[in-house]
């Protein structure tokens, strides 16, 4: 009998379960629906892309890892990551936010990065001081972030302070990545798929590791001569992987 009396508690509990995770989930996809309704109607964007050789950096990166455990290996996207960042101190002008009709430039570099919830949705904690971080740096507290984030174990800060937006899509197999900016922030950047391509070097032609970046900026902010400034120096520091520790 008490097997019996306890099953409709344990029934209750696994609903009541279900129903929170349910509002929270709802509740978080009405917040983005929000944010991403007023950067649609508020934010004039503006789009570029360009293809980069990521061959120098994998050999890099492969070399790095070859000292390493497999537990302790550095993954490309916290190498883009890294890069990323790098690139954001040389044009400091798309992290920061636009508030009362004026860009305001962060001096820190907290990029919110795109991480799936294991149950769906989406969220882009704040990698806080990614700017004073190395690349071991950089991946170390990539682990922990994604780890407390699936747990639903993240600081106030990390949902609060993002400068601008990292968001990778190439595990999913996408191309190209044109992100919403989310206001108050001036700037996406977006990873495609690693894959391999024809690539010219002088006269010859040959097969290279290439991936798609881009960028989504707030034309208030800046224009297309800053941000193709940005994604030049990105694909200069790909090209150039030890800039990045």
């Amino acid at each position: 009998m008490a097997v019996d009396e306890e099953k409709p508690k344990e029934q209750e509990t696994a609903v009541a379960k279900e129903t929170k995770a349910k509002e929270t989930k709802d509740g978080m996809r009405q917040a983005i629906a929000a944010a991403m309704s007023k950067s649609n109607a508020e934010i004039p964007h503006y789009y570029l892309s360009t293809t980069i050789n990521m061959t120098p950096a994998l050999e890099y990166l492969e070399e790095l890892n070859k000292q390493r455990d497999i537990q302790n290996r550095i993954l490309p996207a916290a190498m883009l990551i890294r890069a990323a960042v790098v690139a954001l101190k040389k044009v400091p002008e798309l992290n920061g936010f636009w508030h009362e009709d004026e860009l305001h430039i962060s001096e820190a570099i907290h990029p919110g990065i795109a991480i799936a919830l294991r149950k769906g949705g989406l969220i882009t904690p704040a990698l806080l001081h990614a700017d004073i971080k190395n690349l071991n740096d950089t991946m170390e507290s990539l682990g922990d972030l994604i780890t407390r984030t699936r747990a639903s174990k993240l600081r106030s800060s990390e949902l609060m302070a993002q400068t601008i937006t990292i968001t990778n899509l190439g595990d999913l197999g996408v191309d190209s990545v044109f992100g919403v900016i989310y206001p108050p922030q001036v700037a996406v950047i977006g990873f495609g798929i690693i894959k391999d391509a024809p690539w010219a070097e002088g006269d010859a032609l040959c097969v290279r590791k290439v991936m798609q970046a881009t960028l989504a900026g707030d034309h208030r902010a800046t224009d297309g001569r800053i941000g193709a400034k940005f994604l030049d120096t990105l694909n200069t520091i790909l090209q150039n992987p030890k800039e990045m520790l």
